[in-house]
């Protein structure tokens, strides 16, 4: 067994200009942007190790959080773009329910999926229900399909004006 957990659930207030990450701390957010397609956030990670600064997009027609992080000074993240399997909820505060599976992507060279024992464990455990599991498969499958048909370019594939500005 996995350290099991139930799904993470993040939310995401415009309006406040905040995060409140999975564990309950609330975050200064320094950029939000809202499009058609997506929530972009833009905000300094405090207190981890490697990661400097989250910049992330919603997406919720496919179900995904695509992130590219910057990392502290000397630091190395083993990727280039970090993908959670989410649900995602619009409304006047955003709200992510993980799915527990991930996607590490090296930009024009392969991916890794990551937490497949995770999601098992949970959906044997009762955190997940069969539909949802099976929704989070068919994100990921699609996802990594996907990704691997554009040469490993996660913009390319899904085909959005994706921007990474850090601030207003």
């Amino acid at each position: 067994m996995t350290d099991l957990h139930p799904p993470k659930i993040e939310l995401f207030d415009v309006a406040a200009m905040t995060n409140t990450d999975p564990k309950g701390f609330v975050r200064v957010v320094d950029k939000y942007e809202t499009t058609e397609f997506g929530l972009y956030m833009a905000r300094p990670l405090d207190g981890h190790p490697d990661i400097a600064y989250f910049r992330s997009w919603l997406l919720p027609g496919h179900g995904l959080r695509v992130g590219r992080w910057l990392a502290h000074p000397g630091k190395q993240l083993g990727c280039d773009v970090y993908i959670d399997i989410v649900d995602i909820e619009k409304g006047s505060v955003w709200r992510t329910t993980d799915l527990y599976l991930d996607i590490l992507v090296r930009d024009h060279t392969d991916l890794d999926v990551l937490d497949l024992d995770e999601v098992l464990d949970a959906h044997t455990s009762g955190l997940l229900d069969t539909v949802t599991v099976q929704r989070a498969f068919e994100r990921t499958f699609s996802a990594v399909e996907g990704i691997a048909a554009a040469g490993y370019d996660v913009e390319a594939w899904l085909g959005l004006p994706l921007t990474w500005t850090d601030a207003l």
